[in-house]
């Protein structure tokens, strides 16, 4: 653990790595403008927009990566961030128009055949 001159107060530590990153790329926010996103719901990058903002590299690989649909978690997952931080980033491209979600059917009762293997297939994959 590395220290700030005279006062051993730890500020940085080798194994977790800077905490202060994903507080910065979120701007001090802990939650999205477009309510709680589900971890289950699907993030995809809309074609041939291009981003008139400055995007934060991770912003940039979120939407290199959701050239196809991933959910929440493997976004977060694929980038190596807290799901909390990624749900904020996601809330603004969502603002901006860079990204679609699609939010998960909801079960009122059974759950269909479809979902049923649509989960398998992805259990699998893991």
């Amino acid at each position: 653990m590395r220290t700030t001159g005279d006062h051993d107060e730890a500020w940085y530590d080798d194994e977790a790595g800077p905490v202060a990153r994903p507080y910065t790329m979120t701007r001090g926010r802990t939650t999205s403008d477009h309510g709680q996103l589900d971890v289950i719901s699907l993030v995809v990058a809309r074609p041939a927009v291009r981003a008139a903002a400055q995007l934060f590299p991770e912003q940039a690989r979120i939407l290199e990566r959701c050239w196809r649909p991933l959910s929440v978690a493997e976004v977060a997952a694929a980038l190596d961030l807290p799901l909390g931080t990624v749900r904020v980033l996601l809330g603004d491209l969502l603002g901006t128009g860079l990204i679609e979600m699609h939010e998960p059917p909801t079960l009122s009762g059974r759950p269909s055949m479809e979902l049923l293997e649509a989960i398998l297939v992805g259990l699998r994959a893991l």
